[in-house]
């Protein structure tokens, strides 16, 4: 009787492992050189260490990301972020070149974490700071969202069966959310949508509370009113999804 107790144990125990479908992942972190004259630049994100296509793609969405926060020399194609970290380097010495003076350094800050995954989805939330001089730094969130099964990063409207429907349903929940009334001008309250016509966010991505969409600041509103974030439950955003949610 112990052995197959021990025996249906094995079996269940190898089919868990068969079915548990997460990606496994490493931190890792990147960090400017300590020096007098240097900009400071902290990244931790998430390595995909799976030998798979999804993987790939995750690994490479993940760098094309951080590169693109960090561009600042035209004559430096960077490829990989070791080369973004100089680049980034480079302009704040072409600023000094200019402004000796100038005492204020340069510095950026980016960490990327796993927001939700189940077995067709994965988020990838990527918050970064950035100060390159002026009044104040730059906050961003990015949602970097993977279709698992076909290996694909997801444009926004890849998620949606029927982008227009559910940008309408979004709508009805923002209004009531910023107690915007149900009809009449979406700006009514002091919101800055152009053409004072709603429209989705640039930021959309699966979290473990739900659905979340993010507008940076000053994309609908001010800069004093901070990023506006509505967070839709998967109960009710179901019918919408392309993409089966295993919550």
């Amino acid at each position: 009787m112990k052995i197959k107790f021990a025996y249906l144990f094995i079996v269940l125990f190898l089919w868990n492992c068969k079915n548990d479908e997460r990606i496994t992942f490493e931190p890792i972190e990147f960090t400017s050189e300590n020096c007098t004259n240097c900009p400071k630049v902290t990244i931790h994100i998430p390595k995909a260490l799976d030998e798979s296509p999804i993987s790939a793609t995750i690994n490479n969405s993940l760098q094309e990301e951080v590169i693109s926060m960090l561009i600042y020399d035209d004559e430096i194609e960077a490829t990989n972020i070791e080369e973004a970290i100089q680049s980034f380097k480079n302009g704040y010495l072409e600023l000094k070149k200019i402004y000796p003076d100038e005492p204020v350094g340069w510095e950026a800050d980016i960490e990327g974490k796993v927001t939700y995954e189940d077995k067709n989805i994965l988020t990838i939330q990527v918050n970064s700071y950035s100060f390159t001089g002026g009044a104040h730094g730059f906050s961003s969130t990015r949602f970097l969202n993977f279709d698992k099964a076909k290996g694909l990063e997801l444009e926004n409207m890849e998620l949606f069966k029927d982008s227009l429907e559910f940008q309408n349903f979004v709508e009805g929940k923002f209004r009531a959310q910023e107690k915007i009334p149900a009809t009449g001008s979406v700006n009514a309250t002091g919101f800055m949508f152009e053409d004072d016509e709603f429209h989705l966010p640039q930021n959309i991505g699966f979290t473990q509370e739900g659905l979340q969409l993010f507008y940076e600041q000053y994309e609908v509103a001010s800069y004093a009113d901070g990023p506006i974030i509505l967070t839709l439950s998967y109960k009710e955003i179901k019918p919408y999804l392309k993409l089966k949610i295993e919550s």
